[in-house]
């Protein structure tokens, strides 16, 4: 330090042109001594903090280890007698990165003496804030911004298990099987919460007594997140079967069948996520649940139409009101007004491609000529519903003696 402050004074003697003939040489040779003595120091003082490290480390790593001063931070640094020697990130540690090669072993020796009270020591935080751990895409369960376990596969898409991170097997077995526990709790309460409705209706699919086709519908309405194009999946159930689905909060649509009590983030996220483990494909879920959306993809709880995705119960409503006209119209051809549509924020097309998927049939009207004058009259629909099948048309006497065995099986599943 003295050495650069003579530099230093040298360097303000080269300024002045009267003092010194070769000004520029001058300034650069002093201002390169000062360079090469301040690079100098701070390898002095880098060489004199890591040496004192590894001294206190040599000195301390004896018989009277396990009363060496070991602390942590909150920001999960820990260290010996003061010196920093790593971190804790979950539960897995890591050495602190300015280490020098050489001592990398020596720190990591003096961590494992005291990991295991350390670990402890997080391990009944992490029980203390086990509501505040995060079910993340992919399964994982995060604390802190750290993985500390993921979801696998389970029995149903609704009991997945729980896969402690390898880092947690430095815990004591009772202290990891405690953390097992909770974490397993947790996931179990957190779906009780969120897909309590479709808990309901994973219940009825393992009832023996609920019937085969009210069975196979549940699962296929748990592993849609709730969400079903209704095209014939109700034609094989029977009255009773239809109302015990009606008692669950099920609703048929027009075009869906849907709990609306699953039309939420929260649940639409977890469901995504519990999807993803038990390898259902399903696209992320959004944060808002907006009435439309333009993205690529329909996500969970959205019906497609083009290039833009409508929630269920709002395109229920809108087909409601459709219908509603229909009722009223006194001509078989009415018009709708795509004003409730549209202030949902979709577009007159969409409208337009979800009336047709309702069975809805459009006639345009010729445009006008030049001579005539005034507003041009709007589209008229008119409902057309699809026809019945075949078999259900025809009586006994017309099914062929070879269709016999078919038509029963028909009529019993129906």
């Amino acid at each position: 330090q003295q050495r650069i402050a003579a530099i230093r004074s040298w360097a303000y003697i080269a300024q002045r042109p009267d003092w010194v003939l070769a000004r520029d040489e001058m300034a650069a040779r002093a201002r390169a001594a000062e360079a090469r003595l301040s690079d100098a120091l701070h390898a002095r003082l880098t060489e004199r903090f890591v040496n004192r490290r590894t001294t206190v480390l040599m000195r301390k790593l004896g018989a009277d280890a396990a009363l060496l001063p070991v602390r942590q931070d909150e920001a999960g640094v820990v260290s010996v007698d003061d010196e920093p020697i790593g971190r804790l990130a979950g539960f897995r540690f890591e050495v602190d990165p300015a280490a020098r090669a050489g001592d990398r072993k020596l720190l990591l020796a003096a961590a494992e003496r005291h990991l295991p009270d350390l670990l402890g020591e997080r391990a009944k935080a992490l029980l203390r804030e086990v509501e505040v751990i995060a079910i993340e895409s992919g399964g994982k369960l995060c604390w802190r911004c750290e993985t500390i376990a993921q979801l696998d596969r389970g029995r149903t898409l609704l009991t997945p298990r729980i896969a402690l991170d390898p880092a947690l097997s430095r815990l004591d077995p009772v202290t990891r099987i405690a953390v097992q526990d909770a974490l397993q709790t947790m996931v179990v309460q957190r779906i009780g919460r969120q897909l309590s409705s479709l808990a309901a209706i994973e219940g009825v699919a393992r009832d023996p007594h609920a019937g085969a086709a009210l069975r196979a519908l549940a699962l296929r309405l748990v592993e849609a997140g709730g969400f079903l194009p209704k095209g014939d999946a109700l034609e094989p159930l029977l009255p009773a079967q239809r109302d015990r689905l009606r008692s669950l909060g099920v609703r048929t649509g027009a075009l869906d069948v849907f709990h609306p009590g699953l039309l939420k983030p929260a649940s639409l996220t977890l469901w995504t996520v519990l999807a993803q483990v038990w390898g259902v494909a399903a696209l992320p879920s959004v944060q808002t649940l907006p009435p439309v959306l333009r993205s690529a993809g329909t996500p969970a709880g959205y019906r497609s139409l083009g290039g833009e995705s409508l929630r269920v119960d709002s395109a229920e409503k809108l087909l409601r009101a459709a219908h509603g006209k229909r009722i009223n119209a006194p001509r078989r051809r009415y018009a709708l007004d795509p004003a409730l549509a549209v202030s949902m924020g979709l577009s007159t097309a969409g409208y337009a491609r979800l009336l047709r998927l309702a069975g809805f049939e459009v006639r345009t009207p010729r445009p006008l000529t030049s001579e005539i004058f005034g507003p041009p009259a709007p589209p008229l629909w008119q409902w057309r519903p699809s026809r019945p099948t075949e078999l259900a048309t025809r009586t006994k006497s017309d099914i062929p003696p070879h269709e016999a065995f078919a038509a029963l099986s028909a009529w019993a599943a129906g």
